[in-house]
């Protein structure tokens, strides 16, 4: 099987100089949930970044086979959802609803289309309900879910998320991993929260100062404290 995602020798710096990724190599299958893990500032949310090409570094991305470069940047970020850590930097719209189809809109579908894959990506996330509701009196477990609607209406086979269980309560945390587990997607999924990489992830890579130290079964990972310890996890 050819891996749905493929990153060989990636290099990456901020414009201040600071190297933020250093020589990693990774492939996902597709099917695959993997979590990405490391203390602050190892690498992990600027990895993802570059699966959609809000980031470009030096060294090679495919995306079922479509290189990650300016020509193919809007059939990529149709494969390639992201869901940010802040569920309001991707809800902006005076309704849930708007929200969810501004992405459909962009792209120019018909608008029996749009409200067809609105209901059925707010149907997904158990929010069938909310179309007419204003985001911003949305508690924060409901904007995550709305902000995994806004992603999920584009259909695409890869969902990213950057720390999904941040600023949850622990029932709409538990709420949340249900979603996920559920979702047929690939999945990555950078995170601190190693009881949502337990329950959700089969494979889990650790990162440190931007490069890849570790990449193996989750069950394997999470149970060698002295490999955890030694890259700032619990």
């Amino acid at each position: 099987m050819k891996p749905v995602i493929e990153i060989s020798n990636l290099f990456f710096s901020y414009p201040d100089g600071k190297r933020a990724l250093e020589d990693v190599n990774l492939q996902v299958n597709a099917g695959e949930k993997i979590a990405l893990v490391g203390a602050n500032g190892a690498g992990k949310s600027t990895l993802l970044l570059h699966l959609n090409g809000i980031f470009d570094g030096t060294g090679k991305v495919t995306i079922d086979s479509l290189p990650v470069n300016k020509d193919n940047l809007r059939q990529i970020r149709a494969i390639v959802g992201v869901v940010f850590q802040n569920p309001d930097d991707q809800l902006f719209s005076s309704t849930v609803n708007e929200d969810v189809a501004y992405g459909l809109i962009y792209q120019g579908l018909d608008k029996k289309l749009i409200a067809e894959r609105v209901d059925q990506a707010l149907q997904a996330v158990g929010m069938g309900e909310a179309g007419e509701r204003n985001p911003y009196h949305l508690s924060g477990g409901e904007k995550k879910r709305i902000a995994i609607a806004t992603v999920l209406s584009m259909q695409p086979q890869i969902l990213v998320f950057d720390e999904p269980t941040s600023g949850l309560d622990p029932r709409a945390r538990r709420e949340l991993i249900d979603l996920l587990q559920e979702l047929p997607q690939t999945i990555l999924i950078a995170t601190h929260d190693l009881g949502l990489v337990e329950k959700l992830t089969s494979r889990t890579v650790i990162m440190d100062q931007g490069r890849i130290v570790a990449d193996g079964s989750t069950s394997v990972i999470l149970n060698d404290e002295t490999l955890l310890l030694a890259h700032g996890l619990r």
